[in-house]
């Protein structure tokens, strides 16, 4: 007689589950923490979005929408994005949030056995993905600046080497890519005969270029994107950062139209299609400017950086709403996050998102006034 405990799949067992939601279950038991931990940004959906998926709900938008998304939508990302990067992104699918464009990428791509590259510290989906897809993970050190090592990134590569993942701005660094660095990416790939993820879900949130390069519609700065100079690139961004749409699960992925296709088949059997009446509205969200919005958090990513200097070996975000401090010398990273969460301050061990227990992770999308009782709370119990 088997136990209900060996029905569960090898798939299953394989994966563990995430560290960050574990600390977002452990919020929701607490009496007004102060919330560093999640990166939900604390600002509302525009409203002008808002009332268009109110109106798409009322005139009866409600139903299936096509498996690749509504034709409008589709049509403008692929027109904006082409703009942006100067030449025709390809086809475009809109999926259920980015993290379901990373699953139907990576189980399009991935056979058993394939590697894949990215650098560590990582977004926490990309280890568990390529394992569910039976690919292996192949993260490459990018302590202690985060930067891009491509001399690093070259030696990983194998003869099983299938798609090099990059983030940028990364969730949990904030770095962004330099373009010299994209370049260099570019050139391992083209060298090497390999595809590329483009995981762009930060893409407006660019503190350096801020108020200048105003190419994107919108007004934000351009990101330095690979796609821009190679075509074998799959773009996935999103509307749950810029427009504060985490709940609504809306996403696109843009590539060559071979893998593009194969995506939007796998979603026929898995996501059907991203939420209809919300992809109406994501058409008048493409119409607000989210400038303020950008300026608000490089003004967080100021207090959360001044505040925590000194403190902690720390590398300054240029994108995103994450910093990644060093944890005070001597101890792991675990045990300081376990001692900041007894001080109701929730922030994220390094080792969710790194081979590492060495930093931690902290989310600036909260207010001003909780960010800096979080800062000094952290200098405190770094003996600062």
């Amino acid at each position: 007689m088997r136990s209900i405990t060996e029905y569960v799949s090898r798939r299953a067992l394989g994966v563990d589950a995430s560290g960050i939601r574990k600390v977002f279950d452990l919020a929701a038991k607490m009496k007004d923490p102060i919330n560093l931990s999640i990166g939900l940004p604390d600002f509302d959906v525009p409203q002008p979005a808002k009332e268009a998926a109110i109106e798409a709900i009322r005139s009866g938008q409600n139903r299936y929408t096509q498996t690749q998304g509504i034709a409008p939508l589709c049509e403008r990302l692929r027109k904006n994005l082409s703009a942006e990067i100067g030449r025709d992104v390809g086809d475009v699918l809109i999926t259920s949030g980015v993290s379901g464009g990373l699953f139907l990428a990576i189980l399009s791509i991935i056979d058993p056995g394939d590697e894949a590259i990215f650098l560590d510290p990582y977004f926490v989906m990309y280890k568990h993905l390529l394992t569910l897809a039976g690919g292996k993970s192949v993260p490459v050190d990018s302590y202690p600046d985060f930067r891009f090592p491509a001399d690093k990134v070259e030696r990983a590569i194998t003869a099983k080497t299938k798609v090099l993942i990059l983030n940028s701005p990364s969730n949990p660094t904030g770095v962004v890519m330099s373009p010299e660095e994209v370049a260099a990416a570019v050139e391992i790939a083209r060298k090497h005969d390999i595809l590329l993820i483009s995981d762009e879900i930060y893409e407006p949130f660019l503190y350096a270029g801020l108020g200048t390069q105003a190419s994107v519609p919108g007004g934000h700065a351009a990101l330095p994107s690979p796609a821009r100079i190679y075509d074998k690139t799959i773009i996935l961004r999103g509307f749950s950062k810029s427009h504060a749409m985490t709940g609504w699960r809306l996403g696109y992925a843009a590539g060559p139209e071979e893998i593009i296709a194969q995506m939007t088949k796998l979603q026929q059997y898995t996501f059907v299609c991203a939420p209809s009446p919300l992809q109406y509205a994501a058409m008048k969200a493409l119409d607000v400017p989210m400038t303020d919005a950008v300026a608000a958090y490089k003004r967080k990513r100021d207090i959360v950086y001044d505040g925590l200097s000194g403190a902690f070996e720390l590398v300054k975000p240029e994108g995103a709403f994450y910093i990644f401090p060093k944890a005070p010398a001597g101890r792991p990273a675990s045990d300081f996050v376990a001692k900041a969460i007894e001080n109701n301050v929730l922030i994220i061990p390094g080792n969710v998102f790194s081979e590492r227990d060495t930093h931690f992770r902290i989310s600036y999308a909260t207010t001003d006034e909780k960010l800096k009782e979080g800062v000094a709370i952290l200098r405190r119990l770094a003996g600062k």
